[in-house]
């Protein structure tokens, strides 16, 4: 297959990738899927939001998306990192970490983002199952729990209202930093939210569940979960070395069906949607695109 020219190469196996692949696969393309296997929702034991799929496991998500992939030949998925894309006339040229070459009519990116977690002791081991980024992917789960939210962003505001749909007894702790005004103290008093300004310790808990917010001025604090705010990078650099701008707020610059402005690339899942970072919203991306790189194929073949 390194040989020949393929209709399209998809590189990120997450829920854009591997629809991308299914609809390109039952439109009898050409298609090569690349993936580290190093999925972004990897450290929660159930993904949610997905309807036939609520409360599944990322691991299990994939595996049945593969088994729906293989029904169409046409279409093979390869367990390798990408080293370097480049676009050499009309033509994608993919290099993997193994030295082979690809080429491609056209390039589904969906690569998807990467969580930059604050540095405080504790949280790793307490990321993906009790302590979350997402209220609409976890919050059920929360429900009328003891909860802490830690924010260290400037976007706290409206993080917290979400966060009190699911939950009243709420507190918040924003690690040393002054995030509130008088009158937004005053708001979070009459709603029963305590706030912890100074800055954390550590975070105690028990096989991934948290117990206790330890602060550096030695108050604690117990509480059951949480949410924090994590700093959102895009996980490669490819989209960018292939021209694609980069917004001010972190996100790729895309149009309808995650075109771009380099011809016959397309960017597909949370690189372009970094906002509403749910399976079902990403997976519809990754179909979109697919839909807009067969209409070109099929308009240049034709």
């Amino acid at each position: 297959m390194e040989k020949a020219v393929l209709d399209c190469v998809i590189i990120g196996g997450g829920p854009a990738g591997l629809n991308a692949a299914l609809v390109l696969g039952r439109a009898r393309k050409k298609v090569l899927l690349f993936d580290d296997n190093q999925p972004r929702n990897a450290v929660v034991q159930e993904s949610h939001g997905f309807i036939t799929r609520d409360g599944i496991s990322p691991k299990e998500f994939r595996s049945i998306a593969k088994t729906d992939i293989s029904k169409y030949p046409s279409v093979q998925l390869r367990e390798v990192r990408i080293k370097k894309v480049m676009k050499e006339n009309h033509l994608f040229v993919v290099e993997t970490e193994e030295g082979q070459h690809y080429h491609s009519r056209k390039l589904i990116l969906a690569t998807g983002l990467k969580d930059r977690l604050p540095t405080i002791d504790g949280i790793q081991a307490l990321y993906g199952t009790s302590l979350f980024s997402c209220p609409f992917c976890d919050g059920w789960e929360l429900r009328d729990k003891k909860l802490v939210v830690i924010s260290e962003s400037d976007h706290i505001h409206h993080y917290i209202k979400l966060i009190y749909n699911w939950s009243q007894d709420v507190v918040v702790c924003t690690n040393g930093k002054q995030l509130f005004d008088k009158e937004e103290k005053e708001t979070l008093a009459k709603k029963g939210i305590q706030l912890y300004e100074q800055e954390i310790g550590k975070l105690v808990g028990d096989n991934g569940y948290l117990e206790k917010v330890i602060f550096k001025n030695g108050v604690e604090i117990n509480r059951e979960g949480g949410f924090v705010t994590t700093d959102l990078v895009q996980a490669t650099n490819i989209a960018e070395k292939l021209g694609v701008p980069l917004m001010s707020d972190g996100q790729l610059e895309v149009a309808d069906f995650g075109r771009t402005n380099v011809e016959g690339l397309f960017i597909a899942g949370d690189s372009a949607n970094m906002f509403s970072a749910q399976l079902i919203i990403a997976a519809s991306t990754g179909s979109k695109s697919a839909l807009a790189v067969v209409a070109e194929l099929v308009n240049e073949d034709f």
